[in-house]
């Protein structure tokens, strides 16, 4: 794996960050500005609608210049969000700051996807792209427990100060180890726009949605379902994130080694079994141990649907994929947001803290579902020879779905 690999997994390290440690620090924030609680949680959510809508937004703003030139303006609007939160003088500042740190998040991990795969051998595309989503998922290990640890004892806009250092790091090892990737001729926003019409990429994207979606269904609502149900105290939700976060390390490494051999029966596996595993969440729920083995595997199954599910859609998006590419990393926000919803309706319908893990598990199913369908229909064009099956084939829009080449190191 090139070490361009190792800057790009900086600059996820960062943003995961940054998106996560804040719920940790709710309280301080909160108590700072004189605040309440659900009032800070707008930082939360604020961030989250940033992401969504950001990811289109600036990517589309970058289709003039080059990935890494585009890459390097992104990881700098990171670094100013977050500063701009380290010295924020009011809630307002300090939201603004979150929303300009977050516009960031998704064109960098939908473009980074894209050079990610480009930078290796066809047969190793989906294994960069878990590489680059490995900063991501170790974030959720050492950065956020660790930063949450110092904003609680050296202050939260300490916190807030080192991420934006972090982005530092991952901006010099952007500008310093991503080579500058040829763009492929004739590709334009209405080439990149063109790729929406193709059903296969809407599919990986629904996918992304119900399947992401039904890990954060019980995730969402882990600390009262382990303090409630399990018997945890309040502050063993710490480490058992931890423990989800280490699931999810396994996962994404998992899941691109072995993307790139079965893409689709990867997804197969993942997802049904996530389906199956938080079905069973409402009976292990209830027993300590095996709650806390549950949690592993709800993270390493999440997230062995992660690589794939990019890849799909890179796949599926022939010769323009920036765009769907970031768009797809807002779906995973969509189905955070989806599921978190559903799970709170069913909490307050009276259906009890572990309700949320069958809605989780409804969610990955459907995803399974829209899986086998999108396989099918896969089938059903090769055996007609249509477009979309044939390698160079001209898309939507008129772009000639060319592959770029790969960039070794």
């Amino acid at each position: 794996m090139p070490l361009a690999l190792l800057a790009l997994a900086i600059g996820a390290f960062g943003i995961g960050t940054t998106e996560f440690v804040i719920m940790g620090l709710l309280p301080e924030v909160a108590g700072d500005f004189g605040v309440s609680i659900p009032t800070a949680g707008l930082l939360v959510t604020g961030y989250a609608l940033g992401v969504m809508f950001g990811a289109p937004l600036m990517t589309v703003l970058g289709t003039k210049i080059s990935r890494k030139r585009m890459l390097m303006l992104l990881m700098g609007l990171f670094i100013a969000g977050n500063l701009l939160s380290a010295v924020a003088p009011s809630f307002t500042v300090m939201l603004i700051g979150r929303v300009v740190a977050s516009l960031a998040h998704g064109a960098f991990f939908g473009i980074g996807s894209v050079v990610a795969a480009d930078l290796v051998a066809p047969d190793k595309k989906a294994g960069a792209i878990a590489m680059m989503f490995t900063g991501l998922t170790v974030a959720n290990v050492v950065g956020v427990p660790l930063g949450t640890l110092v904003g609680q004892t050296l202050g939260w806009r300490v916190t807030f100060a080192l991420v934006a250092a972090l982005g530092v790091v991952g901006l010099a090892g952007i500008a310093r180890l991503v080579p500058e990737m040829p763009r492929a001729e004739g590709v334009s926003l209405r080439h990149e726009l063109a790729a929406f019409k193709n059903a296969q990429v809407l599919l990986a994207m629904a996918m992304t949605v119900l399947g992401f979606g039904g890990v954060f269904a019980a995730i969402t609502y882990i600390a009262p379902m382990m303090t409630h149900v399990a018997g945890f105290a309040d502050g063993s939700v710490t480490w058992l994130l931890v423990l989800f976060g280490l699931g999810m390390v396994g996962g994404n490494l998992v899941g691109g080694r072995y993307a790139d051999r079965a893409l689709m029966p990867m997804l197969y596996v993942s997802l049904g079994a996530l389906a199956v595993v938080l079905a069973l969440f409402t009976l292990t729920a209830h027993d300590k141990v095996l709650a806390a083995v549950t949690i592993v595997l709800i993270g390493a199954l999440g997230f062995a649907t992660v690589p794939p599910l990019q890849k799909r859609v890179l796949d599926q998006a022939h010769g323009a994929p920036t765009l769907a590419s970031a768009v797809n990393i807002g779906a995973f926000n969509l189905g955070n947001a989806l599921s978190a919803w559903l799970g709170g309706l069913v909490i307050a319908a009276g259906l009890g803290y572990t309700a949320p893990n069958w809605v989780g598990a409804a969610l990955a199913a459907g995803a399974l579902l829209l899986a086998l369908v999108s396989a099918a229909l896969e089938r059903r064009d090769h055996a007609r020879g249509g477009a979309d099956a044939i390698p160079g084939a001209v898309v939507a829009g008129g772009a000639p779905a060319e592959r770029y080449p790969a960039v070794q190191r």
